[in-house]
């Protein structure tokens, strides 16, 4: 058509052009209104019987009824009744309406929570303990993480037999990975990536695997560390040397891959919790954490509640956002939530100045050494002309301010490795990296490109005031490699997240602490050991922290225990770790908190540091089960519908019964007193909460007397009855405690304290928190 007939037409339709206009612009917004991911929870037992029990097709048409082209991304069958679709806000909203719909909830996106262990922990000796039985390789921990490197000696599947009949699971193809991947250890590798896609665009697969494969490292270290072959000979350029080891090295690996460049999204996690259920795992392991939000909107906690109904354990990482309180994730009372501390060991890099001081630090570089003598040393705040040049961020330093220096760089903002990336780029040829205020004493080890050591705030301050202080400062750097039997230790690592929680404060959290800092374990041959892309060093193994590394510890223990107690519940296990689990030193002082320098406390590190070897032996357990967990569901005053997008199912509150939160059978005790000035009422007065509790016997018979220990007489706690006799396994005795305090300030001080159980041989320990809100 030509331009003037074309003109000529449209001319004689100046009607039809305003309606197609007005149309196309109608369109337009639509369009540009961009669109979610939603997760999709149905009340299936309000599914009309027209669809004849096909549920897939009733999710559907409630979709349809909503949008012509959403397409469904995953059906969800175990951990909720639902799916997830992309959805407009409007859509969502218009769903939510519909019958049959308990909620829309947007997606949420998660973040990870970044070979001496097993001697630290007891498990040297678990041949004793721990026999080597057909039931510990029954047992199989699924991995939600990164992927994994299914190539690394961790995954040798050398005398073990057949694959678990229970197993129901897959080896996926994909980019870079093919079933023939998978062995006798690692039984099963999925990947899940709609979620993530429809949000972030197609993966890139020049740069990650589309695949189970791990190009990060991150599942590739959980999944060693909780199920790991032994492997003699293992190191990090030499430092850490002998022979690496998970906690459960007979029980089989599931790697589910959740997690990709941008993160890891819920419809994804819920898509991999949905078939590790119907894989048959027996332990769930997520070291990722999301933002706080009730349980019902929580994908984790949701999933984790379907997979606890199944008999899997769930052990989840606390976060890395401490020493700052109420900083936790994953509080659902029916997740293991896991933080962080120390081992016994240390990698030692001293800072040797001009002046003769020398300082102590942490690294684990490897590579040329500095020269024999001493050489300049500068500030890196004083060689930039950005205001936040101490950070040492790309493009700050002024090369001829560093080159042939050792930079001094404040810890913040840019990952520690990559500030050594920066000061080698500019020219310097050492850093020593100091930590802040935020960081404190706490040192944690890192394979620089450079030789470099880090060290604490004091240390750093000390060395400031030198280089502002010499008119030619001068320093050099010093590396020990490895040195075991460091005391204290362990000690609760600064960046472990602490409680009160915020979603319950009467359930305390995290439930235990276990090694979390410089951890060994296995590692991709995508990346070098710092993650950075100029990083071109290949390892088998890497050292890296974080409640990261603690959690697949916990994961790997709790498989240990059900291979040798396949009767016990996920709350018995849970219960087992918690109140075998210690908090004092064997010269009797209590577990230090690196952050403060000070004793830590059950907001800190729960009910203590893990002992696996007592845990398999605990005489008593605080078991609970599903209807239990459904009525401190009640106690939280949840709606059926809020309830029913946990359960799965209907469920509706007694209203003759009262409920409280202080009846679940949780082994650790958190009270929190409502504050009131005596001085605003006039009077001090005092109230009491009551908690009930029952003990499950699963060990011998015996007589259980409780001691009760509390720094204050100012909170009364009576213990009724003070003994239970147990004649038989598995009988089950009540006990309630109750809790007077007088009224105070909200400013007052928490008080710390325990509870205990001993029969002379078992001591059943619980952790008191005590605050007044």
């Amino acid at each position: 058509m030509s331009e003037n007939s074309h003109k000529l037409k449209m001319s004689r339709y100046p009607v039809i052009l305003v309606v197609v206009a007005l149309l196309f612009r109608c369109h337009m917004s639509v369009a540009m209104v961009k669109k979610k991911t939603y997760i999709i929870h149905m009340a299936k037992s309000q599914m009309p019987a027209t669809f004849n029990d096909d549920h897939t097709h009733w999710y559907d048409s409630s979709l349809r009824s909503v949008s012509d082209s959403a397409e469904m991304l995953y059906v969800y069958n175990n951990v909720i009744h639902g799916f997830s679709a992309r959805l407009t806000p409007q859509e969502a909203e218009s769903l939510e309406t519909q019958p049959g719909i308990l909620s829309v909830l947007p997606e949420l996106k998660y973040q990870l929570h970044t070979t001496r262990t097993p001697t630290f922990l007891g498990l040297d000796k678990s041949a004793d303990f721990f026999p080597e039985s057909d039931a510990m390789s029954d047992v199989i921990i699924g991995v939600l993480d990164t992927g994994v490197w299914p190539e690394s000696k961790s995954f040798d599947d050398s005398g073990l037999g057949p694959i678990p009949a229970s197993w129901k699971g897959q080896c996926e193809s994909g980019t870079n990975f093919s079933s023939s991947n998978c062995n006798r250890k690692l039984i099963g590798a999925r990947y899940f990536s709609r979620g993530y896609e429809t949000t972030l665009g197609p993966i890139d697969e020049s740069k990650e695997s589309k695949s189970p494969r791990d190009d990060d490292g991150h599942g590739t270290h959980t999944s060693t560390t909780a199920g790991g072959s032994v492997v003699q000979g293992a190191s990090l350029f030499g430092y850490a040397p002998g022979t690496a080891r998970g906690m459960a090295t007979r029980a089989r690996v599931a790697v589910y891959k959740v997690c990709w460049v941008g993160g890891c999204f819920s419809s994804d996690i819920l898509a991999a919790m949905d078939k590790a259920i119907d894989d048959n795992v027996n332990v769930l392991s997520l070291s990722l954490g999301g933002g706080i939000s009730d349980y019902y909107r929580d994908s984790v906690a949701i999933g984790a509640f379907a997979a606890m109904e199944k008999g899997i354990l769930v052990s989840c990482s606390a976060g890395n956002a401490g020493p700052s309180p109420y900083s936790l994730s994953n509080v659902a009372p029916w997740i293991t939530t896991v933080g962080a501390g120390t081992l016994d060991r240390d990698f030692p890099a001293y800072v040797s100045l001009g002046n003769g001081k020398n300082f102590s630090g942490v690294s684990l570089y490897k590579g040329n050494s500095l020269p024999n003598k001493m050489l300049p040393f500068v500030y890196a705040g004083n060689a930039s002309n950005v205001t936040n040049g101490n950070l040492c961020m790309t493009g700050t330093l002024i090369p001829e301010k560093v080159k042939g220096k050792i930079v001094l760089c404040d810890r913040g903002i840019n990952a520690r490795v990559q500030k050594g990336s920066v000061v080698k780029a500019a020219g310097g040829v050492g850093m020593v990296l100091t930590n802040t205020a935020a960081n404190g004493e706490e040192l944690v080890a890192d394979a620089h490109l450079l030789p470099a050591t880090a060290v604490g705030q004091k240390t750093g301050d000390a060395i400031r005031d030198y280089l502002t202080s010499d008119s030619n400062p001068t320093a050099t750097i010093l590396f020990e490699g490895t040195k075991v039997g460091i005391e204290p230790s362990p000690v609760v690592a600064a960046f472990s997240s602490r409680g009160p929680n915020s979603i319950t404060p009467e359930i305390l959290k995290p439930d235990i602490i276990a090694p979390g800092v410089n951890i060994l374990a296995g590692w991709t041959g995508a990346v070098g050991p710092t993650g950075l892309e100029e990083d071109d060093r290949r390892v088998g193994f890497n050292i890296i922290s974080g409640t990261s590394m603690s959690c697949p510890h916990v994961s790997g223990l709790a498989a240990l225990l059900k291979g040798a107690h396949p009767e016990w519940s996920p709350a018995a296990i849970r219960s087992a770790l918690m109140t075998t689990a210690y908090t004092a030193y064997k010269n009797g002082g209590a577990i230090q908190d690196v952050s403060t320098g000070k004793p830590s406390t059950p907001l800190d590190h729960g009910a203590g540091h893990v002992d696996p070897v007592s845990a398999l032996n605990p005489g008593l357990v605080y078991d609970i089960t599903t209807d239990d967990y459904l009525n401190f569901l009640c106690a939280l005053n949840y709606t059926p519908s809020q309830i029913s997008s946990l359960a799965r199912r209907n469920f509706t509150c007694n209203e003759s019964k009262k409920y409280s939160v202080t009846d679940l059978n949780y082994p650790s005790f958190a009270v929190s007193f409502p504050a009131e000035s005596a001085a605003r009422t006039g009077s001090a007065g005092s109230s009491s909460i009551k908690y009930s509790r029952m003990l499950t016997n699963v060990g011998p018979a015996g007589t259980y007397k409780v001691t009760v220990t509390s720094p204050t007489s100012s909170v009364k706690i009576t213990v009724e009855p003070e003994t239970l006799s147990f004649s038989q396994m598995n009988e089950k005795k009540s006990y309630t405690v109750t809790f007077t305090a007088p009224s105070m300030s909200s400013s007052t001080t928490n008080v710390f304290g325990r509870i205990e159980w001993s029969d002379g041989k078992h001591v059943v320990g619980s952790p008191l928190a005590i605050s007044w809100t």
